[in-house]
């Protein structure tokens, strides 16, 4: 106004408490969050890769290094079961053990964050010889599973588990052609998880092994072992998908639901 003093200007209302509350508590917490989940993957890949190497070094390794026949006599693993096999049944009893050497260490890497972002190539390269791995020890199985200890339950337990490795590495194969990353490591998650039952085959033979003498029963080794290994055939490879499926639905990958029916 003239001949006067200008009006004052009113000060903007500022945000208000609530909001930066909000604003301020997402950093305090989500670093904290982050950290724990980076620090619980890395534990839990850490003991994935190294339980992984201790069944390629004790239970693959050693029928590299003597006849079957040989191994037969020491009764070191599946030895005695196909040291009197056809030539070409023991091929591919060394084509699985061999194939499914190669996967379970190289798959372990190949989720292993620091080579994937700061070396893609030999990310790639150890993603293809996985790959051939999963191929070669895949219809290696396929061929053996019909001589399983186990019988009809071998049969169709390692024979599904060997049909479902060899087509889960196909998608997810197929999935990286396509460019379509997302769809390619939740294939990658489930098809690991098969070639880990190497693994979980081992951990659940002892525990079944030991469940007569935990429940009372009367324990006799030979009884006790044959028992156990009529479960593993699938006892060794479903948890784990149910495990895969749920890692996939938490990182946000495409993951397979249910249908639900409309009213």
């Amino acid at each position: 106004m003239p001949g006067g003093q200008p009006p004052a200007r009113r000060p903007r209302p500022g945000p208000s408490v609530s909001r930066v509350t909000r604003l301020i508590e997402p950093v305090r917490s989500a670093p904290a969050t982050r950290h724990r989940g980076r620090v619980a993957a890395r534990i839990g890949w850490t003991f994935v890769l190294l339980t992984a190497l201790a069944v390629v070094a004790f239970s693959a390794a050693p029928y590299f290094t003597a006849t079957l026949r040989d191994l037969a006599g020491a009764e070191v693993g599946l030895a005695p079961t196909y040291a009197d096999a056809s030539a070409f049944v023991q091929a591919a009893f060394y084509a699985h053990v061999a194939g499914g050497a190669i996967a379970l260490v190289g798959g372990a890497l190949q989720f292993w964050r620091g080579l994937r972002e700061r070396l893609p190539q030999v990310h790639r390269w150890i993603g293809r010889a996985y790959l051939l791995g999963v191929a070669v020890g895949g219809f290696g199985g396929l061929v053996i599973a019909p001589s399983s200890p186990a019988g009809y339950v071998g049969l169709f337990g390692f024979g599904a588990l060997a049909v479902l490795w060899l087509g889960t590495a196909w998608r997810a194969y197929r999935a990286i052609r396509r460019r379509d990353v997302p769809s390619h490591q939740a294939w990658m998650i489930r098809n690991y998880a098969l070639t880990y039952a190497g693994v979980t085959l081992r951990l659940w033979l002892p525990l079944l092994l030991l469940a007569p003498l935990v429940l009372g029963r009367p324990w006799e080794f030979d009884a006790a072992f044959a028992n156990a290994y009529a479960a593993v055939p699938f006892l060794c490879w479903l948890p784990n998908l149910v495990v895969a499926e749920w890692l996939i639905r938490r990182r946000g990958l495409p993951s397979y639901r249910l249908p639900v029916g409309r009213a």
